[in-house]
């Protein structure tokens, strides 16, 4: 279950990193992209068409380039990130509303 989380939360990290290199960059090209982020060209694409498909970034002849779409999403993201933040701590279950931590036989006990 966590596993899946952490593998979709990677894959956003993927897909911000290479908005980010789009917009200090534009034009930028599929290799320049997979060469300085480390990503494979195959990951790169991935994370192209998905920006694509939200309307954030367009091809061009010359490479990736924002849309104006990207600043309102750019300008929402931190707000977004905290209150996804604030949700996972909000699920933690080590943790007691006094701060203190539960004991192993105090979560078996809850369930």
């Amino acid at each position: 279950m966590i596993g899946q989380v952490e593998e979709e939360v990677a894959l956003i990290e993927r897909h911000l990193d290479i908005l980010r290199r789009v917009i200090e960059n534009e034009p930028i090209g599929i290799m320049k992209l997979a060469n300085e982020g480390g990503y494979e060209h195959h990951e790169v694409r991935y994370s192209l068409r998905v920006l694509e498909e939200d309307g954030i970034i367009k091809p061009s002849n010359h490479g990736a380039i924002t849309t104006e779409r990207t600043e309102e999403f750019v300008s929402g993201l931190d707000e977004r990130l905290a209150t996804l933040a604030d949700r996972f701590d909000a699920m933690k279950i080590e943790e007691r509303a006094d701060g203190n931590h539960y004991e192993s036989s105090e979560i078996y006990r809850r369930s």
